[in-house]
């Protein structure tokens, strides 16, 4: 038997479809759709019962319930009425509404009773502490004036009970004396680098000497003072400068010539000195004038002046310093440091140069008793010998002036010098000095002042 192709199967169909077969029987099958079925359903009943049917449902339940209290042995008039039972009802809300009040009142005696609690002071001390620092947060707190008043007068309390180590009559909390301790061990092996940050903060405090003198600057290298120098003379004003020149710096330059053994100062130090003189008014009141007050020698004088001529200075400073020194007592340091600065050929005012004169004019015979010697004796040498003699720096001294201010003085004055030149005469400058008096040409006597700087005194 042959297979049947799908070419020979696809023109007619095997049997007819199930559907037309039982169409064409009659019978109760219908054709429509279950959904059209219950849509149709869903008309036909009705939203609602009757009155009747309700009638009846009612009459059925109440048979129903009676004969269930009758078996339970409920006796139907002791149950409770409609209006009995609401009003149960309103009875127990108001019990509930008595609780309610019963429990507030409880908990405002609670509340009563926490605020006679007594707080210990460190747990109050940290709940300020914690809401202060909530309401600093930035969510919307507020903090009142009030408030920082009694936070500051809390925080001076605290410090006044916390123990403040001294360390001979310095006055520091204990952790900032412990940190610049260390800082003191740092700076007593420095060579090189940068110095510590707590360091350099010390020009910006109010009580930058206490700290500093914590950090025992005698035990310093000298690498640390010269980096120090210029860290406070560059920041600080120059009262302040000149107090740490006084304190640090000379100190620490005479300690260096007084521990070498052939007196020489270190080469940092040195450089220290040239760095001061950055504020000359605090180098001049805290480092020339002490150090000529406090018995200097020549070497130190020497030393120091030898600054002098390698660093520039304003000509009022010098001319300042030079009218100080001419007041002071003699001292061949103080000669050393007039000599210097007059070699540095500034144009002086009337009013220093008047001072220089007189401080040379000081070391003659004054009044009658020259005038009357230089009668009876002609001879120089002789005059000479009656007065001490004074040192070759004083003579270079004079030399320098006569040199390089013998057009700025008055006929006067010059007649005064060379009469000093002829009672301190010296055999190798003497001759020198008086040549150079007589060649210049003196000003004339009544020039007016108002081309004269007046110096106010340091």
């Amino acid at each position: 038997m042959g297979k049947i192709t799908v070419s020979e199967t696809k023109g007619k169909q095997r049997h007819n479809p199930l559907l037309k077969d039982i169409s064409s029987i009659s019978g109760d099958l219908k054709t429509t759709s279950k959904s059209k079925k219950s849509k149709k359903v869903e008309k036909e009943e009705p939203d609602f019962l009757d009155a009747k049917t309700s009638r009846k449902i009612l009459q059925l339940a109440k048979e129903q319930q009676g004969e269930i209290e009758e078996e339970e042995g409920i006796v139907e008039e002791s149950r409770p009425s409609f209006l009995e039972s609401f009003k149960n009802v309103e009875s127990e809300e108001e019990d509930e509404d008595e609780d309610d009040e019963q429990y507030s009142d409880f908990e405002e005696e609670e509340e009563l009773f926490e605020e006679e609690i007594e707080v210990n002071e460190q747990d109050a001390e940290m709940f300020e502490k914690y809401f202060a620092s909530s309401n600093n947060d930035g969510f919307g707190g507020s903090i009142n004036l009030a408030d920082k008043i009694m936070a500051k007068i809390q925080e001076k309390e605290i410090m006044k009970q916390q123990p403040e180590r001294q360390v001979e009559g310095v006055r520091l909390p204990p952790k900032v004396i412990a940190a610049y301790e260390k800082i003191g061990q740092i700076l007593a092996s420095y060579r090189h680098g940068k110095l510590p940050k707590l360091f350099k903060v010390l020009p910006s405090l109010k009580n930058w000497e206490d700290v500093l003198y914590v950090t025992n600057p005698e035990k310093w290298t000298p690498h640390a003072v010269y980096e120090a120098t210029k860290l406070f003379v560059s920041n600080l004003q120059a009262n302040d400068a000149q107090r740490f020149i006084e304190n640090v710096l000379l100190e620490r330059f005479r300690a260096c010539i007084e521990d070498t053994e052939d007196h020489s100062v270190n080469y940092h130090i040195y450089r220290a000195l040239k760095k001061s003189l950055y504020k000359p008014g605090a180098f001049f009141k805290g480092f020339l004038f002490p150090l000529v007050d406090s018995h200097c020698s020549v070497r130190e004088a020497t030393i120091a002046a030898s600054v002098l001529t390698k660093v520039s200075i304003p000509a009022l400073h010098s001319s300042a310093a030079l009218a100080q020194l001419a007041e002071r007592d003699f001292n061949p340091a103080t000669t050393v440091f007039i000599r210097v600065l007059i070699e540095k050929k500034y144009a002086l005012p009337y009013q220093t140069l008047d001072a220089l004169v007189f401080y040379f004019m000081r070391f003659r015979k004054a009044g009658g008793e020259h005038q009357e010697s230089m009668m009876e004796q002609d001879d120089d040498e002789e005059i000479n010998k009656s007065l001490p003699p004074l040192p070759v720096v004083w003579h270079k001294a004079f030399l320098a002036f006569a040199q390089r201010y013998k057009n700025d003085i008055t006929d006067d004055q010059r007649d005064f010098l060379l009469e000093t030149v002829r009672q301190r005469f010296h055999h190798s400058i003497g001759p020198e000095i008086r040549r150079e008096l007589l060649a210049g040409t003196p000003r004339i006597q009544s020039e007016p002042v108002k081309d004269a700087v007046m110096i106010n005194a340091f």
